[in-house]
């Protein structure tokens, strides 16, 4: 299963992360801060022999993307995630309302299914006077 991807201008990818990208995405998420292809290559290559340039495409891809950003650096780019996981998950729920259904019945189905600590951190992030 893949992950919904929104990008970082605003405009929706209609695809889903493949699980290479996922797991590329998972390497620039994990708080090692920027990386270089060779840095992503060298974290990956233990659970697959990868060639540095199939890593350098699927970066590139996942940059027009809108899912990384990129800096040059030298003659190499440094690549962050554009969001973290949270920012994404929370982009693929607000999709998932402004789908087609019911968005009322599907807030309802949610609101029984969780816990009384979801339920106060929900109650306190509608009333925060950050909201918007």
């Amino acid at each position: 299963m893949g992950v919904a991807v929104t990008l970082g201008s605003g405009r929706r990818h209609a695809g889903r992360l493949g699980e290479f990208e996922a797991a590329v995405m998972d390497v620039l998420r994990s708080g090692v801060g920027p990386c270089r292809v060779r840095d992503v290559r060298a974290r990956l290559a233990p659970a697959r022999p990868l060639a540095y340039t199939t890593v350098m495409t699927v970066l590139d891809n996942l940059h027009r993307k809108g899912c990384v950003r990129r800096e040059l650096e030298g003659r190499a780019y440094l690549y962050t995630s554009a969001a973290s996981r949270e920012e994404e998950t929370a982009r693929a729920l607000r999709d998932l309302l402004d789908g087609p259904g019911d968005t009322e019945a599907v807030l309802l189905h949610f609101a029984r299914s969780v816990t009384e600590r979801e339920s106060a951190v929900l109650r306190a992030a509608l009333q925060s006077p950050d909201r918007g």
